[in-house]
């Protein structure tokens, strides 16, 4: 007999999600608090929002929450690699100097006497 264990994350009595690990449960639930958050702010708004409007704006900033922090200034955008840094990088690594190999000598076998045909004889 196998053994699952389920996360099931409930809002107001009804269940919302279902989950198989309790980190996503417990991300997917503070998602919602920030939802839920967000939904109080925007009935104190002027602006006229229908129920369902509301609830999917909510949502969407609470998903996109580092997005929203970033246009708030309450946090840094996260550093994009930019052609300009790339192409340091790569002249960095160019401008390492290389440690050179040494060469074994090669050991030679006893040379033919026959001489290697010239170019001009060979056509």
């Amino acid at each position: 007999m196998a053994v699952e264990s389920r996360f099931v994350v409930i809002r107001h009595g009804v269940e919302a999600k279902t989950f198989m690990d309790k980190k996503s449960a417990d991300e997917y639930d503070k998602m919602l608090d920030m939802a839920d958050n967000l939904a109080e702010v925007f009935s104190d708004s002027p602006i006229e929002l229908t129920d369902n409007l509301c609830e999917e704006l909510s949502i969407y900033l609470a998903q996109h929450r580092d997005d929203v922090l970033v246009a708030l200034l309450a946090k840094k955008a996260a550093k994009k690699t930019t052609e300009k840094s790339e192409r340091n990088i790569v002249a960095k690594e160019e401008s390492t100097p290389i440690k050179a190999v040494k060469e074994k000598p090669v050991k030679t076998t006893k040379k033919s006497k026959a001489k290697p045909a010239k170019l001009s004889e060979v056509s």
